[in-house]
């Protein structure tokens, strides 16, 4: 038996240690939705991934060293080959060996910051070709040492394009990332007031039993002295009935929202989560024009449909390029040798130079290059009415979210005012009925007023919060803390 209570004692010492008290506020709850949520975990590896992209594509704008081998390329085929001797064609046996080696060293051309979409590179090639033909072998070693240039002209720059676009994914999705922990902060501030409000009516409905128990017992002592005035003691009793099943009905709903926030929290079972209510009725100073400058400014919503459209106006650009007429030139300056034996190699180059201009002009195509451009562009003024509608959407929401705290700030202030003068009526009326001066229907009338107006008050500063909520949301600004939500 004292075996089995040892156990129970450690068990009991185990989970009070593992056991964490949370003393709940808006803020505590949003920051621990922040570090549990795997959404925000996702993306932030999405960030992560789009960071390395934008540093592969800035690794691509350097040198890049590599080497092709063709080692060995054998080949034992017979082929149809023109023998101008006879003029025809001729079936020839083939039997080769290629031993082949090509180093380059590639750096896009970068002219003042701005990639040309060019190339310059230094390159080597080396090789090895035997020919056998009726037991004989021909053997030819060849080297050869050029640079090389090449640029693209009219045509549109991919260097530049891949490497803006590799920001624009980087900065789409850092907004996506602000985005999801606005919609988490007002899903968890929704929750957390409908916890608020149901804490703060159990603190309503528990002052209200203590004045009501306060009453029966005045009844009580009334009745002693009169037995007539049973009936009003019945009323006391029967009003304390309701207002004990209230509060808990209450108390259940309570827990019921506490439990659904903990879950959404990730919270432990184990877990004590305590919320303190207060109703705080600061003034903050909000301007509506520097609102809606930074509904403009800080919003994500404008700045990832502005990353859209810049995409799609590079989407044209390269339409454009596709099927028009373009250019590229390449110039080679180098030496090369080629000899029987590898040791002569390195003896006497030759000269190796070239210079090609490629073109590519299109005559026609029935309109296909003019109605792919024309698709593109309409994306372009799609993306622009999109943003012309967000940014009025988000203006309006800013000037009703303004006009809803204004009214919702005065109301309280009136309530609040209210509802000290109601506190002091209620205890003159408990003064008064303990002196037989007022009838208990009057008093708890007054009681009921008086509960009405503090759940009237609760209700309009839940009001005023949600829309100051209501109003950071479409702002990306902390009114309250004066700072912005991105910082």
């Amino acid at each position: 038996m004292k075996l089995n209570s040892f156990f129970l004692i450690l068990l009991w010492v185990s989970a009070a240690f593992t056991q964490n008290t949370i003393q709940l506020t808006l803020d505590k709850a949003v920051d621990i939705a922040f570090n549990n949520s795997y959404r925000i975990r996702q993306v932030e590896l999405d960030i992560e991934r789009t960071r390395l992209w934008l540093r592969a594509r800035q690794a691509g704008l350097r040198s890049r060293v590599y080497m092709n081998l063709e080692t060995p390329d054998l080949q034992r085929i017979s082929d149809y080959k023109w023998n101008s001797n006879l003029q025809r064609d001729q079936l020839v046996r083939q039997n080769t060996q290629m031993w082949q080696s090509d180093l380059s060293i590639r750096q896009p051309v970068i002219f003042f910051g701005y990639p040309t979409n060019g190339y310059v590179s230094l390159n080597y090639k080396v090789y090895r070709y035997l020919q056998k033909d009726n037991g004989d072998q021909d053997v030819t070693y060849y080297n050869r040492f050029y640079f090389k240039f090449e640029q693209p002209f009219f045509t549109p720059n991919r260097l530049k394009f891949n490497l803006e676009e590799a920001e624009l994914n980087l900065t789409d999705s850092q907004l996506e990332y602000l985005d999801d922990k606005m919609d988490i902060m007002q899903d968890i501030g929704d929750d957390y007031y409908d916890l608020f409000r149901l804490s703060y009516r159990s603190e309503i409905y528990q002052e209200q039993l203590k004045i009501l128990q306060t009453i029966l017992a005045v009844s009580d002592s009334l009745v002693a002295l009169d037995s007539s005035l049973v009936s009003d003691r019945f009323q006391a009793e029967l009003e304390l009935a309701n207002i004990r099943e209230e509060y808990l009905d209450n108390q259940s709903w309570y827990r019921r929202e506490l439990a659904t926030l903990k879950q959404r929290l990730r919270l432990s079972a184990e877990d004590s989560v305590t919320l303190d209510p207060e109703i705080d009725i600061r003034p903050i100073h909000v301007d509506l024009e520097q609102a809606k400058h930074y509904g403009r400014t800080l919003n994500p919503s404008l700045q990832r449909w502005r990353i859209r459209r810049r995409k799609s106006e590079i989407d044209v650009l390269d339409e454009k390029g596709d099927g028009g007429f373009r250019m590229k030139m390449e110039v080679t300056y180098g030496l090369e040798k080629n000899d029987d034996h590898y040791a002569n190699l390195w003896q006497r180059f030759d000269n190796s130079n070239s210079v090609t201009l490629h073109a590519y002009v299109p005559i026609w195509d029935w309109g296909e290059r003019k109605a792919r451009i024309q698709a593109e562009q309409v994306d372009v003024r799609r993306a622009d009415l999109a943003i012309e509608e967000v940014r009025e959407d988000i203006e309006k929401d800013i000037s009703t979210a303004f006009l809803t705290l204004q009214d919702y700030f005065k109301r309280a202030l009136s309530l609040r005012a209210s509802l000290e003068t109601a506190a002091e009526m209620t205890q003159a009326s408990i003064d008064k009925f303990r002196q037989a001066q007022l009838s208990v229907l009057d008093l708890l009338q007054i009681i009921q007023r008086s509960r009405q107006a503090e759940l009237n008050l609760l209700d309009t500063y839940l009001g005023y919060r949600r829309a100051l909520l209501e109003l950071m949301q479409d702002t990306y600004y902390d009114f309250e803390k004066q700072q912005s939500f991105v910082e």
